[in-house]
Parts: structure tokens; sequence; C-alpha cells
């Protein structure tokens, strides 16, 4: 891990101003020096850089932090991430002295991995560039789809031959391993020998991508970690995507956003579609704030990526039956992001039209109405919770009920979801009182009372306070209260997220989870972190405590000084439990 101390040290070295120019244009005004806000569209500049504070601010959305935060928040990076870059950036070498020799070692190795599968694509994206130039019939299909060679740049759009080895031509040798790690060649059973006949040898060893346009994937910070291919003709499969790989998982990237960025927050929302040639028709036509998934349902590792760049996220589905469990899928994952300040919106074209399709037809006017009109998440629950159901009846109203109950409960607490517990109550016939009664007595039994009263009418024992240690103490304060991340210094953000085992997975999870979606009500937050390593630690910290116990700000400050204080004297090992 990175020791605190460097962190520190690093941000008193570095000038914000200088890291956040590259990114914003800046003006000096009197003390500090303004520009456009990075994180949403305006006109008139409402972001200030204070070089005295060493942060930044925005007046308009609220977007606030440090040197490392803006890297986080403006790149996409995580906190080790965004730490290693600025420290490379001021000439820095980042200590890792917390970790084992072996475990350093093995980082260094994936690193280096990493790296070296991103050149072998990046030299494969070259070469699917070069091979679109010298073929008029891939021009000619992209001519077709109405894109022009300016689109086709700005996506790095290529070709990819029919000849089943031609990538042998572009490295020196076609067994590298790496090729079929990358995902570029695949690799059937058995060697093949120098006695092997060209056609014995194909069917042992061959390019994945033959007569296919290449869409190159790349990460948010513009790196090819994979690539789609769509057939020219009728052939099967239509799109063919890169296996997953240690650069490359589908379930977490999406294609386009790394070209989107910037028009995402001109525009003020990104539009999620399901295809490649989606995302490029539609930047043909002026809508260059769209990306899409990679032949998979929007996950919640999609949306976690999204909300990064916009409050306001647009699905667009084709209107047919898949597309509408496509966009249950969606709404699903972006349940528990719907705070009060984002907006989860459901674009459902006709069922003989894509987004590509119809703007061709329609244009990109009658598009923007599209959008404009698109379903609000609030409206779509409800009527994907009552399809097909007869509200005539009490057993209609009843399954309707059922079926609405798990999505809003998913919603994180806030106005939002008590204006929807209104509209499901008027849906169903109910007074919303009688409702919300109804659904606090079906969740009251998996509760621990509250009250010193036992069902049994007797008093209970109070419960006496769990001594701990400062650590757990500090983790279950920050998870019942996780807007007191915010008033901790970037100091203590890089010593508790250093902390070793689940207490700084739990740390660095608070910390994403606040710079992505501000402060959470500790139920949003116990569904997100259900499907991490560490969530039943931090579940056994926060049920073992008297739930009448509520933590209080000055325990907090109390607790971190106890940790400052052990880190300053050598003695955070004791505290820890961890040997000297």
């Amino acid at each position: 891990m990175i020791p605190p101390a460097f962190v520190h040290d690093l941000l008193a070295r570095v000038d914000i101003v200088e890291v956040v120019g590259r990114s914003v244009e800046l003006k000096r005004g009197g003390a500090s020096h303004k520009g456009l806000c990075p994180f949403h569209s305006e006109k008139s500049p409402s972001f200030t850089v204070s070089a005295s504070r060493q942060t930044y601010h925005c007046f308009g959305c609220g977007a606030h932090g440090n040197a490392i935060g803006f890297l986080m928040e403006h790149h996409g990076m995580g906190f080790i991430d965004a730490v290693r870059d600025l420290a490379q950036q001021a000439g820095l070498t980042v200590p890792e002295n917390t970790s084992s020799p072996a475990d350093r070692e093995q980082a260094a190795a994936h690193k280096q991995k990493q790296a070296t599968l991103a050149d072998v694509l990046a030299r494969a994206a070259e070469n699917y560039r070069r091979q679109l130039k010298a073929s008029k019939r891939a021009i000619a299909y992209l001519k077709g789809r109405g894109l022009s060679g300016e689109i086709a740049a700005r996506f790095g759009l290529g070709y990819a031959p029919e000849g089943w080895r031609s990538l042998a031509s572009v490295f020196a040798s076609y067994d590298d391993p790496l090729l079929e790690e990358s995902g570029l060649v695949i690799a059937r059973a058995g060697e093949s020998s120098d006695t092997d006949s060209e056609e014995a040898m194909t069917q042992k060893r061959y390019d994945r991508f033959r007569d296919r346009i290449m869409f190159p994937i790349r990460s948010v910070q513009g790196t090819v970690i994979g690539f789609g291919g769509r057939v020219l003709d009728h052939g099967e499969p239509k799109y063919l995507n890169s296996p997953e790989t240690p650069v490359f998982s589908k379930g977490r990237e999406l294609y386009g956003l790394f070209e989107a960025r910037t028009a995402i927050r001109q525009r003020g929302y990104v539009l999620v579609v399901e295809g490649y040639m989606d995302v490029v028709a539609l930047a043909q036509s002026g809508f260059d704030n769209a990306v899409a998934t990679l032949g998979t349902a929007c996950t919640a590792e999609h949306v976690q990526k999204l909300v990064r760049f916009s409050d306001v996220v647009v699905f667009s589905f084709d209107g047919d039956a898949a597309g509408r469990r496509a966009a249950s899928r969606a709404l699903e994952a972006s349940l528990p992001h719907a705070t009060d300040t984002r907006s989860f919106r459901f674009l459902f074209l006709p069922p003989e039209h894509d987004p590509d399709t119809y703007v061709r037809e329609h244009g990109a006017r009658a598009f923007e109405e599209r959008v404009a009109q698109a379903v609000p998440l609030s409206r779509q629950i409800v009527t994907l919770a009552g399809e097909g159901l007869d509200f005539t009846t009490a057993e209609g109203r009843a399954r309707f009920l059922a079926e609405a109950r798990p999505l809003w409960s998913a919603l994180p607490d806030g106005m939002l979801k008590r204006q929807l517990l209104g509209e499901i109550a008027s849906r169903a016939a109910l007074p919303a009182e009688e409702l919300a009664a109804a659904w606090r007595a079906i969740d009251a039994p998996r509760q621990r009372p509250r009250s010193s009263v036992a069902a049994t009418g007797r008093p209970r024992r109070p419960v006496k306070q769990v001594m701990r240690q400062p650590h757990d103490r500090v983790a279950w304060m920050l998870l019942l209260e996780s807007g007191w991340w915010e008033q901790l210094s970037a100091a203590d953000h890089a010593m508790l997220c250093a902390l070793p085992g689940w207490h700084g997975e739990a740390f660095r999870f608070i910390d994403r989870a606040s710079a992505e979606h501000g402060p959470q009500p500790w139920a949003a937050l116990r569904e997100r972190l259900a499907a991490e390593a560490w969530s039943a630690a931090a579940l056994a910290l926060i049920d073992s405590e008297d739930p009448a116990i509520e933590p209080l700000l000055e325990d907090l400050h109390s607790s971190m000084a106890q940790l400052r204080v052990a880190g300053d004297k050598r003695a955070a090992a004791l505290v820890l439990g961890r040997k000297v």
C-alpha cells in the first residue's frame, strides 16, 4: 500500500493549478483561477481552483476536491492510479513499503503483463487502420452506412482482412503466446510443425477477426484493451468481441466512453445504446455523447462508471421484447445509484428501428425529441411492476405491489423514494400511509428491536458498547455516516485507505462511493457492498453493535487522533494487530 506520509508530501509538492490546467483552460481572477467546469455543462465559469488551499470547487454542481480527487473524477482513475499518475508528473517514485517483496513482484509482473498486452493490441489496431485504407470494399461499406473518414479516424476504425493468418505479417512470431492472451489469435489443441501444410496450420492457430470492420475498444485513459468486429455481409455472428483478458472485461467496459467524455459533459447527459455502430452513427449525426455496452446486459459496474461522468443517464433500447428485457436489467442496475440529484431515463424506439436507422430515416432533430420524451426511472418502475396485470382486481393490484416492492426497496433513501411510494400506493388504490406501514411490517422481523422493552414486556438489559480498536470504530462510523468522509483531510483519507486487510478495502470503497455518488445512507451502501469480498466482515462489525447507539462526530475525530498518534509513534503495527 502507499504510505500516507508519501501522499501528504505529494500533495504538498504539486501545484493543483498546473494539474487542473492540463485539462481545463484556467484564467486568473483575484486570488484563484477560474474556468468552465469539466464536470457539468455551463456557459459562464463557476469552477475555481485555489492555489493557496490547493483545492478546486465548482459553485454550479458542487464538485470539490484536491489534485488526487481531480484525477479520479475527471479521468476516471482509482485512488492508487491517481497517486501514481500525480507522482509521475512530480518526478517522484511511489514507495510501497507495506507490501511483501513477493506481493510487489507479483504486482509488477501483472502491470508489465498489462502493458505488454496493450502494446500488442495497439500494434494490431494500427494494422487494422492501414488495412481499412487499402480495402475499397470496407470503405464502401462504411460510406454506405453514412460514416465519414473523420468519424472513422476519431474512433480508430479498421478492417481485418479475409485471410486466416493475416496478423502473421504484423508480428515477428505468430506463435507468440501474447497473441492468444490478447484475444487476437485462436489456438487449437496440438502444436504445429514445419511439415504441417498451410491448411493444417490454420486449423491449429488462426486470426480471431477475419473480414470484419474493426472497432477498437479503449479504456477511459485511451488505451486499446480489446476489439469488436462486425461482418460486412450477412455472416454470423454479426458482432464478435475480444474474449476476457487481463486488460479487458466486457462487464466493466463501455465502448466509446473515452471518445465521448467531453461531449457528455457539454451536453449534460450520457446516452447508452446497444451496439458499436449505433455509437459511431450517432456521433456522425452530432450525438457524440453516446456509449454502448459490449454485448452484455448493463451491469452495476457499468452504471457506476457512467455516473462518474454525468448525473443524467438515458438508456436507448429497441422497442421489441429483447429491448424491453435489456431495459429491465439496466433499471435494476441503476436503482442503487438513483439518488435525488441523479436522473435515469429510458428511451424506447419503434421495434423496426435502432438508433442508427432511426436517425438516418427521421433525422437528428426527431431523435433529439425522442430523447427529451424518454421515460423517467420512477415511471419505468411502475410500468415494469404492473406489466400485464389487471388493476381492476384485488389480485392484480396485490401482484403489482409484490413486484414493485423489491424495486422500490433498492432505491437509496431520499425524496425520490418517498414520492415513488405515493405513486405506487395510488396505482394500487391504497393510502400511502397504509402501504408504508404494511411494508414496514414486512421488514420488521428482519430488524432487531430498538426498544429497551422486549416482546415479553420485561426491560431488556442495556447493551454495553464493545470497545473496539480505533480502526474498527472509524469503519463502523464511516459506514453508517458516509458523509463524514468529506470532513476528514486528504492525509487521513490516504492513511485509512492504506490500512491492511478488509479495513483498507472498506475505506477505499467509501472513498470511491463518496467521489462517485456523494453521501449515501447505510441502507444504500449495504446494497452496494454486498458483492465485495470483505462484506461479511463489515456487516458483522455493524451488526455487533446495539442499533440504539448512534455514531457521534466527536468520536470519529477522537478515534482518528488515536490512529494518527499511533502512526507518529510507529505503534500503528500494534494498534492494527500486526507484528512490529
